[in-house]
């Protein structure tokens, strides 16, 4: 099995350590034919991308693409989610710029309001401590988490099950309805194999990347792989695979 993209990586524009360039470098170092660059959208506190720059980063992402005619580089987002309805904090008129959307859970991030705020960002903190709340919760987020995958294109969730408890069969069959693949991700070594091999059984699709927020970590797919091969995943399973 050979991965000839990472569409998940991080730069100066969010908490990452390196530049566009940098990781494009690496990319192609590691002899990758596409990369995407993924930083977290604007509704994170502490690492968004600020709405100013998105112009910013996909004027210097075409620069790269003409720089580098041997790597395709996409530029992307890791939106979060902050809303149960599915709402998500990349708005039309950023989504204009972007060449391909990924969408994960994350702590530290606005909600829509304040019933969000309590009800599933409040909630999730309360349930790590009262067990009789967990399997509400959980449906909860899977829940939301399918909204948003019915809602807008989104070609990649991210680490899932990795910040939150899901329901990952139905996670994957409202994924594979929609053509949405599902990380398994290097860094944090989710999706697990159990959670590979429930979501193989119902014919979703996976991707494998890196979430490198350092660009000596581009392209390291190394944990991503093994838990593939553990989870008995070949090529035909993985959107970014060759044999």
């Amino acid at each position: 099995m050979k991965l000839f993209a990472d569409y998940h990586t991080h730069t100066v524009f969010s908490h990452g350590k390196g530049t566009i360039e940098d990781n494009v470098k690496a990319a192609i170092k590691m002899g990758l034919r596409e990369i995407a660059i993924t930083d977290h959208g604007p509704g994170h506190i502490f690492f968004g991308i600020r709405r100013h720059e998105y112009k910013k980063i996909r004027d210097e992402i075409d620069r790269m693409n003409d720089k580098y005619p041997n790597i395709r580089v996409l530029m992307g987002v890791e939106a979060n989610l902050i809303s149960l309805d599915g709402d998500i904090d990349v708005d039309d008129e950023l989504m204009k710029y972007l060449d391909i959307l990924l969408m994960g859970y994350h702590t530290g991030v606005v909600p829509k309001d304040l019933y969000n705020c309590l009800h599933m960002f409040g909630k999730n903190a309360v349930s790590k401590y009262f067990g009789s709340m967990k399997s509400i919760v959980r449906d909860q987020n899977t829940d939301a988490i399918i909204r948003a995958i019915n809602k807008y294109k989104i070609n990649i969730i991210t680490h899932p099950g990795a910040k939150v408890d899901l329901d990952t069969k139905r996670l994957a069959l409202a994924a594979k309805s929609r053509g949405t693949a599902l990380e398994i991700n290097s860094s944090h070594g989710y999706m697990t194999v159990e959670y590979v091999r429930i979501a193989k059984s119902v014919g979703a699709k996976f991707a494998i990347d890196s979430d490198a927020h350092t660009s000596s970590r581009v392209g390291d797919f190394s944990r991503g792989i093994e838990i593939a091969r553990e989870a008995g995943l070949t090529a035909k399973d993985i959107i970014n695979a060759e044999e």
